[in-house]
Formats: C-alpha cells, structure tokens, sequence
C-alpha cells in the first residue's frame, strides 16, 4: 500500500512550489507558506486504499491562506494517475477549506479534509 502522506507530500512540493510535511516546523511563522498532510483515518484493502487526510495550509496573512487552499483543492480534485510511486484514481473533499484554530497571531490556517483513492504503483 502506498503511503498517502509521502505521495501527498511530494506533489505538493513539485506541483505548489510550497513546502510541506507531514509536522509543522517548530518556528512556523519563520517559513511560511506551509502545509502539512496528514492520514487520520480511512479503509484499507490489499491492493488499494481510500485514506482520509486533513490538509492544513498556513500562511501570514488570511488573504493568502485562502488563496493557497483554494488553489490546493482545486488541483488535489483534478488529482488523477501516476504519482510518487502510487498511482491515483481519485480525490474527493469530505469537508472544504475552512479556519481552524491558531494558536499563533501571526499565523493564518485553512484546513480540509479529502479522501483519497490510491494503489502502490
């Protein structure tokens, strides 16, 4: 099975130009635009999975927090065929870019949450 978090992790990357990773960096603010992705659940099968991820976008101003998540969704939901070592059949978006808590005043972050319908490659 292929993992979602990596393959996630790398298209963003090279798709983006953003940095991402599955934890936030410890001086956030310092480095932003980020986005982490991580699996919080989902089925598994032999051969193909359908993970869950939440996908948080942070930024330093509201303005681009949005503007990155919307461009983020857009691309994850026309997300299809080889990609990182798995191949992807499909994204759907269970729960769209919306504010989530920050602790951090100087930080803005917008999460979603998407399934993901993948196989190892």
């Amino acid at each position: 099975m292929a993992d979602v978090e990596m393959v996630l992790t790398s298209w963003i990357r090279e798709t983006l130009s953003v940095e991402t990773s599955v934890d936030r960096p410890p001086e956030l603010e310092t480095v932003l635009p980020w986005i982490t992705v991580v699996r919080v659940g989902g089925a598994s099968q032999r051969f193909t999975g359908h993970p869950r991820v939440d996908v948080d976008v942070y930024a330093d101003t509201a303005d681009e927090a949005a503007r990155l998540a919307g461009v983020l969704d857009d691309a994850l939901l026309f997300l299809r065929g080889p990609v990182a070592g798995a191949v992807i059949r499909g994204v759907t978006c269970e729960s769209g870019p919306s504010k989530r808590p920050e602790l951090n005043p100087a930080v803005h972050r917008l999460g979603a949450s998407y399934r993901v319908s993948l196989r190892a490659a």
